[in-house]
């Protein structure tokens, strides 16, 4: 044993709050203290020293089966350490650290080999990267490249990619016309396609959705979208989150992610508004229901391409929506008059 024989013990020490390390030489934890406080410049009264792997204290019997440059923490009175743990919590703060952890992990990557590690340290690199701070086609060239000269911001493109989105969507409801074979049922589907365009125009296409200058948008102030898991769940359980203001590939690697329908469009939603057309009540049918169920996030879920499920998802309209009440199209009726009589 090394304190048996009263020979210094090599170890490597280091503060809670910075990563270099220093080689230190003591026969036991008292005379440790006193050398890492010194060199630390740490306060002595009550100070302590546990493993840097797992933040186990280390005693003076402990201190003596330890191996030679074994990886230590001095702490203050009142300072913990739960591991590696503490150093992946200083790495999420990035504000301090960025440049220099930048710059390990390009200097790391590029002498890695493992496939695992090297992805591991090309998203570390894509996260520290993040230029999302930034706005213009000026202040951020890189990631325009690829997009129309005529955006000039990240915003005005996310918005016009969201609003491409969900004009598929009212194509998809156009085409339906074609699978139509009754020509009276064919026209009164054009008129409700016609009404509902209208409806998304005016509501600007939703583009929203994607554009962080909006209220109604799916993302922070910042840009970060997060996962809102497959159709049946309420959160995504693998937390995914994306922001593709940050950079080029972030903003490609987005384009995978989708907008998509709980209650399905093709299988559902579509085939219970053309049953409603040919339905005796057909002139009662709830425009805004339909609308809602094809267009926002009343029905809509942004999912990683992961969590994306294509198989049937087995949910149904609901049939006391598909129709107005009676009343309450009376009611219509009568406000519309009552705005023309102002008018007058």
């Amino acid at each position: 044993m090394f304190g048996l024989f009263g020979k210094n013990k090599p170890v490597k020490i280091r503060s809670r709050n910075e990563n270099k390390k220093y080689g230190v030489a003591a026969k036991d934890v008292k005379e440790l203290l006193k050398k890492g406080c010194k060199l630390l410049q740490l306060p002595s009264p009550g100070a302590h020293v546990c493993l840097y792997s797992d933040g186990t204290t280390v005693t003076e019997e402990f201190f003596q089966t330890l191996p030679d440059h074994t990886e230590l923490v001095l702490l203050c009175r009142d300072q913990t350490w739960s591991g590696v743990v503490c150093d992946i919590g200083q790495l999420l703060k990035t504000d301090r650290y960025a440049d220099g952890l930048i710059e390990a992990a390009r200097g790391l990557l590029s002498d890695e080999k493992s496939p695992q590690r090297r992805k591991i340290l090309t998203d570390l690199l894509l996260n520290l990267e993040d230029r999302s701070e930034l706005e213009s086609r000026e202040e951020h060239e890189e990631w325009f490249k690829g997009v129309d000269a005529r955006f000039k911001t990240k915003s005005a493109y996310m918005k016009f990619n969201c609003e491409g989105r969900i004009r598929g969507y009212m194509k998809e409801v156009h085409g339906a016309t074609k699978t139509i074979q009754k020509a009276k049922v064919r026209e009164e589907f054009l008129k409700t396609s016609k009404s509902l365009s209208e409806m998304l125009k005016t509501a600007k296409n939703n583009g929203c959705y994607f554009d962080r200058t909006e209220k109604e948008r799916l993302c922070t102030r910042e840009g970060w979208f997060t996962c809102q898991g497959s159709y049946e769940q309420k959160v995504c359980q693998s937390l995914h989150s994306i922001n593709p203001y940050g950079s080029r590939e972030s903003r490609i690697v987005f384009s995978t992610w989708n907008l998509d329908h709980r209650i399905e469009k093709k299988r559902t939603i579509i085939p219970a508004l053309l049953e409603a057309l040919q339905n005796p009540k057909s002139s009662y049918i709830n425009l805004n229901y339909f609308y809602g169920l094809l267009f926002t996030r009343e029905n809509l879920k942004l999912v990683h391409i992961v969590c994306h499920k294509k198989g049937a998802h087995n949910l149904l309209c609901d049939a006391k929506k598909i129709f107005r009440k009676a009343s309450d199209t009376n009611k219509a009726k009568q406000n519309v008059k009552e705005k023309k009589r102002r008018l007058v």
